[in-house]
């Protein structure tokens, strides 16, 4: 089975997010801050990091930039899941190394697209 790591400030919203991967078929395990994140990842790496960009402290462009530059992780998938739906921040997550960005609140449908794009759910 997949494993997703949901890094999000918000408990609700990982929480919730970790429920729609689970019904998708992904084993999902939440981080509710940065530095968590990141040692979780270490210690399990993700088959993919679903990661919202406004968090306190450090920030989701941050946190992405670092699994990218991270050998072990670099090679993980990143989507972004953030309510900033501007033309910039798209930009700049893609610049990053982000695979996709999905607005908040999530569809199941765009959730699915940006996991087949990961290679974690099969072809239509």
């Amino acid at each position: 089975m997949a494993t997703a790591l949901v890094v999000d400030d918000n408990r609700a919203t990982a929480d919730a997010l970790c429920s729609l991967l689970a019904v998708l078929g992904l084993e999902a395990q939440a981080a509710y801050s940065p530095l968590s994140a990141l040692e979780m990842a270490a210690a399990r790496r993700p088959d993919v990091v679903m990661l919202d960009l406004n968090m306190p402290g450090v920030n989701g462009l941050e946190v992405l930039r670092f699994f990218k530059r991270e050998p072990k992780l670099a090679t993980v998938p990143v989507i972004v899941v953030t309510s900033d739906d501007q033309p910039e921040t798209r930009e700049a997550v893609r610049r990053a190394g982000a695979l996709d960005l999905i607005v908040k609140p999530p569809t199941v449908g765009a959730l699915e697209a940006a996991l087949r794009r990961a290679g974690l759910l099969p072809k239509e």
